[in-house]
């Protein structure tokens, strides 16, 4: 299984951050489109991203809700038929709900850096240091610090859980 130490937070000056990434990024801007469907899952969540109509990853991960970095496990299949992989999962598992947005994607060092605008939720950062298999989360934990205050981005900016979750939070479905 894959892993990386990971979090979100809140972004009000999108631009200034824009500015403060590429200073650093060894690659990007990268713009993607996400459509995320997740579904009923028993431990961890489990969702397919939808990139275009004939590109998708199945994801499975565990990760602890919590502000601040935290660890992940993770799993990524891909599929050149993710509207048909939606329709056997929706059937076997049931869908819980969807996240759309739009991410921009920067490369600096093993760290992925995403500006997110999710529909319904507004803009957020997240970043993703990825970790070497046997490496300790501490490490890259040590390295996500770095990159916060590099960026300016606060303790009380940092979120807990998964856009996922501040959709359920809010009442609003789109499933």
């Amino acid at each position: 299984m894959a892993r990386n130490v990971e979090i979100k937070a809140r972004v009000e000056k999108v631009d200034l951050l824009i500015d403060k990434i590429s200073a650093i990024a060894d690659k990007g801007p990268i713009e993607l489109s996400q459509d995320d469907v997740f579904f009923n899952c028993t431990e961890g969540r489990f969702k397919l991203r939808i990139l275009s109509e004939n590109r998708g990853e199945l994801i499975f991960y565990r990760r602890a809700d919590q502000r601040g970095p935290s660890e992940s496990n993770y799993f990524i299949s891909p599929t050149d038929s993710p509207e048909t992989l939606y329709k056997v999962l929706s059937e076997a598992c049931g869908c819980v709900d969807r996240v759309r947005k739009k991410r921009i994607l920067y490369h600096v060092g093993r760290s992925r850096i995403h500006l997110d605008q999710v529909e319904k939720l507004g803009s957020f950062l997240e970043i993703e240091t990825v970790l070497s298999e046997g490496e300790a989360a501490a490490t890259g934990i040590r390295e996500m610090h770095h990159l916060l205050d590099v960026l300016g981005i606060q303790a009380a900016d940092l979120i807990s859980g998964a856009y996922i979750d501040l959709i359920a939070r809010s009442g609003i479905h789109d499933a």
